[in-house]
């Protein structure tokens, strides 16, 4: 089964999107695996950025709510909450200061604790509506691509 996934183009266009779809590795580990597996670059791009964006929108629109839902479930949740509502608060300062602007560059640092899922949690603590944070986390999420095809095809060099 796992052979499937890197032996046809279908297989590593899916493994590249749900990589892309989990958060702290995102687009920044993704699109590299697709590139990697031999997919061309748009067909990885697009994968990769696809898998990126889709849990943003219900990040923003529900995680108050599964947050609330799992404190009541058990006080070890409730502290694991606590901890990442406290991480999304510091980075939140950014986004007070430059807005939508803001929130696009935090999206767009390809770098652990950034990212599409980071920024959609700040947006949802900071009650940013879908229709003013989404637009901002696309364009982060297009500029951390572009840096990672740079970092990949060996543009821009890491120490």
């Amino acid at each position: 089964m796992l052979d499937w996934f890197t032996s046809t183009t279908l297989g590593k266009m899916i493994a590249t999107f749900f990589i892309s779809m989990l958060p702290i590795v995102e687009l920044r580990a993704g699109l590299p695996y697709g590139i990697a597996l031999g997919l061309d670059y748009w067909t990885a791009l697009g994968c990769a950025v696809l898998g990126n964006l889709l849990p943003a929108p219900f990040i923003i629109l529900f995680i108050r709510q599964i947050f609330a839902w799992l404190r009541k479930k058990n006080a070890k949740l409730d502290r694991w909450i606590t901890k990442q509502e406290h991480k999304a608060s510091l980075k939140s300062e950014v986004v007070n200061q430059y807005g939508p602007i803001g929130l696009c560059l935090l999206v767009a640092i390809p770098l652990p604790g950034t990212g599409a899922w980071t920024g959609a949690l700040v947006a949802a603590l900071m009650d940013m509506r879908l229709r003013r944070a989404l637009p901002s986390i696309i364009l982060g999420v297009l500029i951390a691509a572009g840096i990672m095809t740079a970092v990949t095809y060996g543009v821009i060099h890491i120490v």
